[in-house]
């Protein structure tokens, strides 16, 4: 699943560019929002639509606006890596690239290179969640979340696109998800993205009163939120979950 396929106009990738939520009724279609945060030092805003904690698609030191600048500043980056293999933030700038193109195996073997150079590196360790996440290889994502987590125990961020790879993975796991959900919530209460995903990971699991109950909350902290309307009609419709 591509985080960059949106639910209602939003993008699915980076911090504060997607809506944060995934709907019931395709659950192996449609994606979600998550929030786990990419370097943003090294990326500038390309999609002012995405959420909150996941990183910046909009290209490595400059504005891309087309798939052929970004092939091109590629193997500029390909090349520079390969003379610079001790550099962690040259192997970090084709990771990102790559991961603009959705080639998400190949950001992933850059980023492996540049977590060999920079283990501890917190946005090493995020970005590698998320290229996984995005390429379907939630057990892996898990796996970079926790080490994530590990280092800031307390994102709400992380913790939301941790849950998710319950939410997505085959078979899905609800009951851990909703575990992760609610210690994003410990962290910040009202956390837009994963009151959304409790709703949808409550509603998928048949609780229907607690959804209900998570998707009051988030009308009260965001009563404007274009997400609402669908999850209460996703709550409400007598279709089996």
């Amino acid at each position: 699943m591509n985080k960059d396929k949106i639910l209602f106009g939003v993008a699915g990738l980076i911090a504060g560019l997607v809506v944060g939520f995934y709907f019931a009724n395709s659950i192996n279609q449609q994606t979600v929002t998550t929030a786990a945060q990419m370097p943003s030092a090294q990326l500038a805003s390309a999609n002012s639509n995405i959420p909150p904690g996941h990183p910046d698609i909009s290209g490595a030191g400059g504005d891309m606006t087309g798939q052929g600048e970004i092939q091109t500043a590629v193997l500029a980056a390909v090349d520079k890596a390969k003379l610079a293999p001790n550099d962690a933030d040259a192997q970090l700038k084709v990771a990102v690239l790559y991961y603009q193109l959705n080639r998400f195996d190949e950001a992933i073997t850059y980023l492996k290179k540049a977590y060999e150079l920079k283990p501890n590196d917190l946005d090493v360790l995020m970005y590698l969640g998320n290229a996984n996440f995005d390429g379907e290889h939630y057990e892996e994502a898990e796996k970079w979340y926790m080490a994530a987590l590990a280092k800031k125990s307390d994102d709400p961020n992380v913790r939301t696109d941790l849950g998710l790879t319950f939410v997505f993975r085959s078979p899905p796991n609800f009951d851990r998800a909703i575990q992760e959900f609610n210690r994003s919530l410990e962290a910040d209460p009202n956390h837009i993205q994963t009151l959304q995903n409790l709703t949808v990971a409550y509603n998928k699991k048949g609780d229907t009163a607690k959804a209900r109950a998570t998707l009051a909350r988030l009308e009260s902290v965001d009563p404007g939120n274009s997400a609402i309307k669908q999850l209460r009609s996703e709550i409400d419709s007598p279709v089996t979950k």
